[in-house]
């Protein structure tokens, strides 16, 4: 396909999809009906544009489309999702703290640290019964910079990373819904907290010391930690 047609393609995609090309990002709220057009046009995508500069980015097809799909299926009536998305990566603009040096001992001469914090998928979605879901997944990486003086005196620069990924989930229950203690306890790598208030909410959060290795998995486990707070209510469905 001629760049011309290509062109001619993205002109025709829905507004939120263009964003994606463009921006690497969106930022909506739209009922479930908005949604699926969203995502049937996202789904043309591949067969209609080649050049590699305007190809949907990572977490797209494979994370966020079925997220959506997911959660907007819950929806009531007239609830809406609302989701942002930004998936520049880690190294965008804005995303990083500044350099801190770091104490230091020979043969290392200088060494430098900086945090990248990723905020890259919020959603929160009005449920049909009358509960409200947030999902918050932030990448944090831990940049280290170390400058050593070899033997030989020559200058050698490494860095070393380390990234962990948080997933929060936070329901905010029904006015009036009963309450229940689940049976079980929740998973051991996802800690859970009740906070008590005109509406009370059940909050799950999750650190991951690996990096999700695919979509699917990626999927999975925001899914995991997304049933946990409707464990606190009998007899609902909710995203699970």
């Amino acid at each position: 396909m001629f760049w011309r047609e290509q062109k001619a393609a993205i002109a025709g995609f829905h507004p939120l999809h263009q964003a994606l090309i463009h921006e690497r990002g969106f930022a909506a709220t739209l009922p479930a009906a908005d949604w699926s057009a969203l995502i049937t046009s996202l789904y043309r995508h591949a067969g209609l544009v080649r050049r590699r500069k305007w190809q949907l980015p990572a977490r797209t097809l494979d994370v966020v489309v079925p997220l959506i799909l997911e959660v907007s299926s819950d929806l009531g009536p007239s609830g809406t999702l609302a989701v942002t998305a930004d998936l520049r990566g880690r190294d965008a603009p804005g995303k990083s703290s500044r350099p801190r040096d770091l104490p230091v001992r020979k043969p290392v001469r200088s060494a430098s640290e900086t945090w990248l914090i990723d905020p890259w998928l919020r959603m929160r979605a009005d449920l049909r019964d009358g509960s409200v879901l947030e999902i918050l997944v932030v990448d944090r990486e831990r940049r280290r910079r170390i400058t050593k003086r070899n033997p030989r005196g020559k200058y050698k620069t490494k860095t070393k990373s380390r990234t962990v990924q948080i997933i929060k989930v936070r329901r905010k229950l029904p006015r009036e819904a009963p309450s229940r203690v689940p049976a079980t306890a929740a998973p051991g790598w996802v800690r859970v907290l009740v906070r008590e208030g005109s509406r009370r909410s059940v909050i799950a959060s999750a650190k991951l010391l690996r990096m999700p290795q695919n979509g699917q998995q990626q999927v999975d486990l925001i899914l995991s930690v997304a049933t946990e707070p409707f464990r606190w209510t009998p007899e609902n469905r909710g995203v699970a």
